[in-house]
């Protein structure tokens, strides 16, 4: 257990903080995805309720600050306003959030796209009442194989090794087992599940997964899992934060990363960067915007035509 006695205190829609500038809410995003028509409606939203900026978080989610609060309570049509844009899927697991995911999964290099992964874990800890009681810290990470959130601290995970496996990852330093990436979901839930048995549901419950590992150096964690696996080789690969500029994607399209100043989306910068977007944008976890998928996609002929490395 841990010396806390207190819940996570992380703020929400429905749980927001109450700073001297007035409330901050934190807004539910699954491996940073959202839509330009999300974020045009999120600044619309920041103008009317908030400070009018949209603050972008080390774990891919989004921040709204200022906002008029009653009773430590945000006015209900601003949770209206934020229901409608989509940012509220499910209100008993809105806390149920830290779902980090490569940011150009998919669409170039790694093994595998993992954001239907990510989709699919989302909607089944959002059907389970048993997930809503998890702290607001939990942090689920998938790397598609290429290492770029390798050196995250995380609860559990899975990193791809190839094409149709993953291996999946448990606390900060564990390795659990190479399983088909299509099963990936179902394990990482059975071990969500075991760590909410484990934790318990005191004040003093553990937030994380580390926080069951017993002292001694070996990776045992009571109730949870008996061994740890070897780490695959194939995982002992990193990459650095992705750089500000153009990336040609594996369909021939392009990718744009925006560098956000401070994490800190202004008017007058997301009016930029969405004349510039197209359809999808992701946050990612270097406080920066990923939009993807600019262009039209190149022909069958041009891309086998393309030099490889």
């Amino acid at each position: 257990m841990t010396d806390r006695e207190h819940s996570d205190r992380c703020p929400g829609v429905l749980r927001p903080w109450i700073a001297g500038d007035g409330a901050l809410v934190r807004l539910r995003l699954i491996g940073g995805a959202l839509t330009a028509q999300m974020l045009t409606d999120l600044m619309a939203i920041s103008a009317e309720w908030a400070d009018g900026t949209v603050l972008l978080t080390k774990r891919a989610n989004l921040q709204l600050r200022g906002l008029k609060a009653t009773d430590e309570c945000v006015d209900a049509g601003f949770v209206d306003a934020v229901t409608a844009a989509g940012f509220l899927p499910s209100p008993t697991h809105e806390l149920i959030r830290n779902v980090m995911v490569s940011p150009l999964s998919g669409r170039m290099g790694g093994h595998a796209d993992l954001f239907p992964i990510a989709r699919r874990l989302d909607e089944a800890l959002c059907a389970d009442p048993d997930f809503a009681g998890l702290s607001a810290r939990f942090l689920f990470v998938l790397d598609d194989g290429r290492g770029d959130l390798i050196d995250r601290k995380l609860d559990l995970g899975a990193m791809a090794v190839d094409a149709d496996h993953a291996q999946i990852r448990i606390g900060s330093h564990g390795w659990g087992e190479v399983v088909e990436l299509e099963t990936v979901p179902d394990v990482l839930l059975e071990l969500a599940r075991r760590f909410v048995h484990a934790r318990g549901d005191g004040p003093d419950a553990p937030w994380h997964v580390d926080e069951l590992e017993e002292p001694g150096g070996t990776f045992r964690l009571r109730g949870m899992v008996e061994t740890n696996h070897a780490r695959d080789l194939r995982t002992q690969v990193t990459s650095l934060p992705l750089p500000a500029g153009d990336f040609t994607q594996d369909d021939g399209r392009t990718a744009e990363l925006v560098e956000i100043p401070d994490g800190i989306l202004t008017h007058d910068l997301s009016t930029r960067v969405l004349a510039r977007a197209e359809r999808d944008v992701i946050v990612t976890p270097w406080r920066s915007l990923l939009l993807v998928d600019l262009g039209e996609p190149a022909t069958a002929d041009v891309r086998d035509n393309q030099p490889r490395d």
